[in-house]
């Protein structure tokens, strides 16, 4: 953007106007294509889109009168300057809002106070300090303008971390597709480019987007891209995690995605499945049973009473169960299942229609084959410690 803002002077062109933008985004989608659905582009171009597209329409700055004071002159210049921050921060916020839920989970209310107190401080101290600092460093000076631009940057760090602790500072949000994203997308792109009152239609885009987001089914149960996590959603609503190895990463995600505020070193995440040296089983919130197999000995009674199946190896063909075996997430990957009358709809991160240069479907069903005729996955940690009363499928069916 700074380039194109460059070449625009040079050409005594008009410099921030949405021509800029679109051709900085060409350039960036002509040498790597892949930028599109990165979150950083993503977010930087909708903020830069929003924040000229209000610029072009003029903010709602007050003037001075010919005959006004200096001491009235620098009051007009110290408000115009607060209402620029707070619009532009606004602004800028409400269009990356989607973006960073969407990826990342979470929304940020209190971003525009954030910024009217760190901004301020970043443009008249920290940047200046920055510059000179530079322009010092050919004659060993810089040191001392070095230091000063940290004193800015520790005042940034303390505003982050008091806007952090107020109460709702940080927002959650549940995973959604990539329908709602480009319908908020689409209402961004109307709002921002259209110059008639018909811009406003955009809103309805961004409507719908967030009342496609907020009706989102939920997962009833996640299955991990390597088998050794699974997750299943009980009868309070919240997911019930086990894993039988030491890496938690899939547990933070899930927990991410969920808009669950539990961190994933709770020890009472794994509340609600119990365990013992063959497996481990868990209840859906209908009484629903799920199975996690790690002997060969307990397949026999769970393909009679659970609903779902995890198993690390192959189960007999005359299993009753849903199972989610060792060649189906192996190549398809992590799983998510959800409810659909007395079966599951299972959505996976690499479905069978998912063929890429750089993945060829042919290729992942040959290593999955191959990885299925290895030997047994067996847990690298020791089973869960036994509870005292560790039931098995016939104790879960009782009532509570």
């Amino acid at each position: 953007m700074i380039a194109i803002v460059l070449i625009a002077v040079m050409l005594d062109r008009p410099v921030l106007t949405l021509r800029s933008v679109t051709i900085a985004a060409l350039l960036v989608l002509l040498f790597a294509p892949e930028a599109v659905v990165h979150p950083s582009f993503q977010m930087s171009f909708a903020a830069t889109l929003a924040l000229i597209a209000v610029y072009a329409h003029g903010l709602p700055l007050a003037r001075p009168g010919k005959e006004s004071s200096l001491g009235a002159r620098a009051a007009l210049w110290g408000v115009n300057e607060i209402i620029s921050l707070v619009l532009a921060s606004l602004v800028a916020g409400l269009a990356t809002t989607p973006y960073a839920a969407f990826h990342f989970h979470r929304i940020a209310p209190y971003g525009v106070l954030a910024n009217l107190l760190a901004m301020p401080v970043v443009s008249a101290w920290v940047m200046p300090m920055g510059i000179l600092g530079v322009v010092a460093m050919p004659f060993g000076f810089d040191g001392i303008f070095w230091r000063q631009m940290g004193y800015g940057i520790e005042w940034m760090d303390a505003v982050a971390l008091w806007v952090t602790s107020l109460p709702g500072a940080f927002g959650r949000v549940t995973s959604f597709g990539t329908g709602p994203l480009l319908l908020a997308t689409a209402g961004l792109l109307v709002i921002g480019l259209l110059k008639t009152p018909l811009r406003w239609s955009g809103a309805a885009f961004v409507a719908l987007a967030i009342i496609l987001a907020a009706r989102t089914p939920v997962p009833d149960i996640l299955v991990a891209a390597d088998g050794r996590a699974f997750a299943v959603r009980g009868a309070d609503g919240r997911l019930a995690f086990h894993h039988t190895g030491s890496d938690t990463f899939a547990t933070r995600e899930w927990l991410s995605a969920d808009a669950d505020g539990r961190d994933a070193g709770d020890k009472g995440l794994g509340d609600g499945i119990v365990c013992d040296p063959t497996g481990c089983i868990g209840k859906l919130d209908d009484g629903r049973l799920v199975s996690y197999v790690l002997a060969p000995d307990a397949f026999e009674e769970d393909c009679r009473r659970a609903a779902v199946i995890v198993a690390t190896r192959d189960a007999p063909p005359d299993c009753d169960a849903t199972v989610i075996g060792r060649r189906r997430w192996r190549e398809q990957g992590a799983l998510a299942l959800y409810r659909n009358g007395s079966g599951f709809i299972v959505e996976s991160a690499r479905p069978p229609n998912f063929d890429r240069p750089w993945a060829p479907r042919a290729t992942r069903a040959a290593n999955a084959a191959a990885n299925a005729d290895a030997a047994p996955i067996s847990p690298t940690t020791p089973p869960p410690p036994q509870r005292d009363a560790t039931p098995r499928p016939d104790d879960l069916q009782a009532d509570d």
